[in-house]
C-alpha cells in the first residue's frame, strides 16, 4: 500500500470515528462481551474451588480435572469453530458460542455431583473455545487496517476485565461460600452477547466468500463509509478468488505453502501458555495461600487487586500501543519482565519453604515480595503475550486458510493451557513451587528468542500485504528485522 493510500486511510479513520462511531462501538461491544465470557470463566474457578472441595471432598487430581476440563472443552470448541466460522459465518458462530456458554453455566451451577460439574465445565469451555476463534476473527475482518491491532486487542482487554469481575464476585461471596452463584453469574454476559451481535452484519470478507457482494458492500459501508467501496470490495474479491483456486481444506492448512505462518502461529500460541499465565489465574488463591495469605478473604482480596486489577490496567498499554509501537517490541519487553518476575517468585518460594507460616497472622516479607513479583508478571503478560499473540495469530494467516488456521493455533493454545492447568498442582507436589516457577521462566527465555528470530512485524501491513509476504523470502526477512 502506498503512502498516499495510507494517509487517505488515516484520514478516513479519523472521519469514521465521528460518523460511524455507533457501528464501531457495536463491533467493539461484541468483542468485549466475548472476551468477558472467556475471562470470567478463567477467574471464577479460583474462588469457587474452596467451596467445591468442601462440598464434594475432591482430591488433588479431581480438583485439577474440575479446573482444567474447561480448557479441554475450549480446545475441542476451537477446532469446531474454524469450520463453523467458514461455513456459517463469524456472526452465527459467535451466537452459537453464546448459547453453549449459557447452557454450560447453568449445568455447572446446578450440578448435584462432580461428574455433572465436570460436564458443565466442558460445555462452558466448548463455548469459550468457539468464541476464542470467531470473535478475534470477526474483529480482524471488520476493523480497518489502522485499527485492526487495537480491535483484536480489545478481546484480550475484555478477558482481563472478565477476570477482574470474576475475582470481585469471588471476593464478595468468599464469606458465604456461594460457589454455585459464582459459576451461574457467567450466563449474564452470554445473554448480553446475543443481544449485541444480532443487529450487526457479518464481515465483508465472509460475505464475499459466499458471493454476496451487495451484503459485503453494506457491511463495509457501516464500518468504513468514507472509503472507496468499489476499490475495497474489488481488493477483497481478488484476494478471495486467489484463495478459491485451492480447496480450503485441512490439508491446505498444513501444506508446505503455509507452513511458516502455521509454525509461527501455533508456536506462539503454545508458548503463551507454557509461561504459566493460566496456572496463576486459575490457582491464584492457592498460590497466595502458600505465600502466607491464610484467610479466604485475604486471598480473594490479593487476587482481586494484584492479578485482576493489574491485568486490566496493563492491557490498556497494549491496546494503546500495539498499532504504534509494533508487535515484536511489546512481546520482547513483556517476556523479559515475565522472566525476571518468575525468577524472583521462585526465589521467594525457596525462602518460604524454609520458614513456617502456619501460625503467622500476616504474610511474611517473602510473601509480600511474592505478591509484588506476581504483579510484575501479570503486568508484563497483559501488555505483551496476552493481547499481542492473539493479534498476530489473526493477522499472519492468508484468507484462504485463515478460519481453520486460526482454529488450529487456538486449539494448540488451549491444549497447552490444559496441560499446564491439569498438572500444575501435581508439579508443585513433585518439584516444588520454586521449580515450577523457574520452569515457567525458562519458557519465557524460549519465547523471547523465538519472537526475536522468527516473528515478522505485521504492524501497518494490510491482511493482503501479509498474505503476499509469505511467498517472498526477502519480504519475510525484512519483516522479521523490521524495527520501525
Amino acid at each position: 500500500m502506498s503512502t498516499t493510500e495510507n494517509t487517505a486511510e488515516d484520514l478516513d479513520g479519523q472521519k469514521k470515528k465521528v460518523k460511524i462511531s455507533g457501528a464501531l462501538i457495536g463491533v467493539g461491544l461484541v468483542i468485549m462481551l466475548a472476551g468477558a465470557l472467556f475471562g470470567y470463566d478463567q477467574g471464577v474457578i479460583s474462588g469457587a474451588l474452596d467451596g467445591i472441595k468442601r462440598q464434594f471432598d475432591t482430591s488433588t487430581i479431581l480438583t485439577e480435572i474440575i479446573t482444567s476440563w474447561v480448557t479441554l472443552g475450549a480446545m475441542v470448541g476451537a477446532l469446531v469453530a474454524g469450520t463453523a466460522a467458514d461455513r456459517l459465518g463469524r456472526r452465527w458462530t459467535i451466537l452459537m458460542a453464546s448459547v453453549l456458554f449459557v447452557v454450560g453455566a447453568l449445568v455447572e451451577s446446578l450440578a448435584p455431583g462432580t461428574t455433572v460439574l465436570v460436564i458443565g465445565r466442558f460445555l462452558v469451555g466448548f463455548g469459550v473455545g468457539v468464541a476464542s476463534v470467531a470473535a478475534p476473527l470477526y474483529a480482524a475482518e471488520m476493523a480497518p487496517t489502522r485499527l485492526r491491532g487495537r480491535f483484536v486487542s480489545l478481546y484480550q482487554l475484555a478477558i482481563t476485565m472478565g477476570i477482574f469481575v470474576a475475582y470481585f464476585v469471588n471476593y464478595l461471596l468468599s464469606h458465604s461460600n456461594k460457589w454455585r452463584v459464582m459459576l451461574g453469574v457467567s450466563a449474564i454476559p452470554a445473554v448480553l452477547l446475543v443481544l449485541a451481535i444480532l443487529p450487526l452484519p457479518d464481515s465483508p470478507r465472509w460475505y464475499m466468500k459466499m458471493h454476496r457482494r451487495e451484503k459485503a458492500e453494506k457491511s463495509l459501508k457501516r464500518v468504513e463509509p468514507e472509503c472507496d467501496l468499489t476499490e475495497r470490495i474489488d481488493e477483497i474479491e481478488k484476494a478471495i478468488e486467489e484463495d478459491e483456486k485451492k480447496s480450503p481444506s485441512w490439508a491446505t492448512v498444513f501444506s508446505s505453502q503455509w507452513r511458516k505462518p502455521l509454525i509461527i502461529g501455533v508456536t506462539l500460541a503454545v508458548l503463551q501458555q507454557l509461561t504459566g499465565i493460566n496456572a496463576v489465574i486459575y490457582y491464584a488463591n492457592q498460590i497466595f495461600a502458600a505465600a502466607g495469605f491464610h484467610s479466604a478473604a485475604t486471598q480473594s482480596l490479593a487476587t482481586l487487586w494484584a492479578i485482576g486489577a493489574v491485568n486490566v490496567v496493563a492491557t490498556f498499554i497494549a491496546v494503546a500501543w500495539v498499532d504504534r509501537f509494533g508487535r515484536k517490541p511489546l512481546l520482547m519487553i513483556g517476556t523479559t519482565g515475565m522472566f525476571l518476575s518468575l525468577v524472583l517468585i521462585g526465589a521467594m518460594y525457596l525462602k518460604l519453604d524454609h520458614q513456617s507460616t502456619a501460625t503467622a497472622s500476616a504474610p511474611s516479607a517473602a510473601g509480600i515480595v511474592t505478591l509484588i513479583g506476581l504483579v510484575v508478571f501479570i503486568a508484563s503478560f497483559a501488555f505483551s503475550l496476552g493481547p499481542v499473540v492473539w493479534t498476530v495469530i489473526n493477522e499472519i494467516f492468508p484468507g484462504e486458510v485463515r478460519g481453520k488456521a486460526v482454529a488450529a493455533a487456538t486449539a494448540a493454545n488451549w491444549f497447552a493451557a490444559w496441560l499446564v492447568t491439569q498438572f500444575f498442582l501435581t508439579l508443585v507436589d513433585a518439584i516444588g513451587s520454586t521449580g515450577v516457577f523457574w520452569l515457567f521462566a525458562g519458557f519465557c527465555v524460549v519465547t523471547y528468542f523465538f519472537v526475536r528470530g522468527f516473528l515478522p512485524e505485521t504492524k501497518g501491513r494490510s491482511l493482503e500485504e501479509i498474505q503476499t509476504m509469505w511467498g517472498d523470502p526477502k519480504k519475510i526477512y525484512a519483516a522479521i528485522h523490521d524495527h520501525r
